[in-house]
């Protein structure tokens, strides 16, 4: 992960892309899928937590 102050120097020449020039910040869609698999098992994970409180909390 690059921070902004490596992406910029004084005479505005990184030497790489900027990921916010334009209108929308672009991320290619196979990056994309590499660093969500921990989010979407982490929802999954909390959505049984919460069925688990729900069946107990209700006698469902």
């Amino acid at each position: 992960m690059t921070s902004m102050v490596s992406m910029t120097e004084e005479d505005g020449e990184s030497g790489g892309t900027n990921p916010f020039d334009g209108d929308r910040i672009e991320v290619d869609e196979s990056e994309l899928r590499r660093v969500s698999h921990h989010q979407i098992f982490l929802g999954r994970v909390k959505r049984r937590i919460d069925e688990l409180a729900t069946r107990l909390t209700y006698g469902r």
